[in-house]
């Protein structure tokens, strides 16, 4: 049955990739797509409403329902005051607007900032290093090894 998900969704998500306006990251217009999460990424409410259609008519086409509860969306831009209406309709489904959102583990904002990436990561990195704080300052452990701890548990979560 997920294979059978799988070529649904690859489907529906076909559909949104024809339209070949919006936000470009590193030269390729963006769906970020794991397993049944999908975000549409957009430089404009009215892209992001084009997508979102495009996709919810893909889903429909083939049977696929889309849960309207789960929808969310964020405009990424620089500008602050960029689009700053709180819901978009499509469909007659009202979709709530979100300044950020976590995706595979790396967070994104609406502000295209990093800094709260790296707040989050180096927070992530301290808790790492004070749950293993007695191993590092253990007498008992070769340099070698607590480097290798290093590398291996605390490292990964930083960078």
């Amino acid at each position: 049955m997920p294979l059978l998900f799988n070529f649904a969704l690859e489907y529906a998500i076909r559909r949104v990739q024809v339209n070949r306006n919006g936000l470009k990251l590193n030269g390729s217009h963006q769906l970020c797509i794991f397993a049944d999460n999908v975000n549409v990424l957009g430089a404009s409410i009215h892209t992001i409403k084009k997508k979102a259609g495009a996709l919810l008519f893909g889903s429909n086409e083939i049977g696929l329902e889309v849960n309207a509860d789960k929808i969310k969306y964020m405009v990424m831009s620089r500008d602050q005051n960029a689009e700053r209406s709180h819901n978009i309709k499509i469909d007659n489904r009202s979709f709530e607007r979100m300044e950020g959102f976590k995706y595979l583990g790396t967070t994104l904002t609406n502000k295209n900032s990093i800094h709260e990436e790296i707040t989050s990561r180096l927070k992530s990195g301290n808790a790492f290093y004070h749950s293993v704080q007695n191993l590092l300052s253990s007498s008992l452990l070769s340099k070698n090894l607590k480097s290798t701890i290093y590398r291996t548990i605390i490292m990964p979560v930083v960078v």
